[in-house]
């Protein structure tokens, strides 16, 4: 791995993270995740098992140490595992035509979706959801308006941050491109 492109993946769940503390919990605790978006953003810029296993691990961690959710430390490293090579292997799938901003909006979109379905099954499975909440309460009040916010966020930042890479010195698919 290139140390510029570790730098980079570290500034990508730095960011992630800030957004990630300074977002309140509701919902019994479930917050939405703008880490995920870094991570989507990681992936899609290093489209590569390694680097998805080092985001996806990294992200997990971290957001489960900063998780509000009671219980929510193993449901989230698990969700972030598991979406993150799934992303990885649509992403793969799809090839180029996950360079345009609305492919990757319709991704970061329902991987998110992904990712709260993994991380409220996991919780219900291994420690259960806190007070009573009914999964599909969860879901529609923080997963997808989560989806919906993650997607505008995407939106935003891919540009911003794929314009400054392709004038850097940085071995991404977005700069091979």
């Amino acid at each position: 791995m290139n140390t510029k492109n570790l730098v980079l993946m570290a500034l990508l769940v730095g960011v992630g993270a800030a957004l990630y503390l300074i977002i309140p919990g509701y919902g019994e605790g479930m917050k939405i995740d703008f880490m995920l978006t870094m991570m989507f953003i990681g992936i899609l810029l290093f489209p590569t098992f390694k680097e998805t296993f080092l985001l996806a691990i990294t992200t997990g961690v971290l957001s489960g140490l900063f998780s509000s959710f009671a219980g929510g430390f193993f449901p989230n490293v698990i969700d972030k595992l598991v979406t993150g090579f799934v992303f990885l292997a649509i992403v793969m799938v799809l090839g180029r035509l996950t360079k345009k901003v609305a492919t990757g909006t319709v991704l970061v979109a329902l991987g998110t979706i992904l990712s709260g379905t993994i991380f409220l099954s996991m919780a219900l499975l291994l420690v259960g959801l806190p007070g009573g909440a009914a999964f599909s309460a969860l879901f529609v009040a923080v997963v997808l308006p989560g989806a919906a916010l993650n997607a505008i966020v995407f939106t935003i930042i891919y540009p911003i941050i794929t314009n400054l890479l392709k004038r850097g010195n940085f071995n991404t698919s977005v700069s091979q491109a």
